[in-house]
């Protein structure tokens, strides 16, 4: 079954000219980009976003440094697109993340982990109405 995710390719990635080498990871699983926008997130989205976290002592920091600088937003849509992404980026931690996912190449720690890909076909649903609007 064909489903879309929500990938957003953090500010640490950016910086450090990762994006091209994080794309190929999708497309070589099969995935396809529906859209990709770079952009800075607002406060107002970067808070949408995350308000599962609000009140929580990493929160504030959390934030910062989603609005910190550029970040790529994608659609990504295929066969289980939300289970092959979250397969493809690897747990949250770099440190535990394996070799080959994009967290245990490329992140360094849990606060700049490269990446954010939606947990379910829900919060996918959810974070393209924030990040895209109703377009989809």
């Amino acid at each position: 079954m064909t489903e879309q995710t929500y990938i957003m390719i953090k500010p640490d990635a950016v910086a450090k000219g990762q994006i091209g080498r994080i794309i190929s990871r999708f497309e070589d699983a099969g995935l396809r980009i529906e859209r990709m926008e770079l952009d800075t997130l607002t406060p107002e989205h970067a808070a949408k976003n995350y308000a599962e976290h609000e009140g929580k002592p990493f929160y504030d920091g959390l934030i910062d440094y989603i609005t910190s600088g550029p970040v790529v937003k994608m659609v990504i849509s295929g066969p289980n697109a939300v289970a092959v992404s979250r397969k493809l980026m690897g747990p949250t931690d770099p440190a535990t993340a394996p070799p080959g996912t994009i967290r245990g190449d490329f992140g360094l720690t849990v606060d700049a982990n490269v990446i954010h890909g939606s947990d379910s076909i829900e919060s996918a649903q959810r974070e393209v109405d924030i990040f895209f609007g109703n377009s989809q």
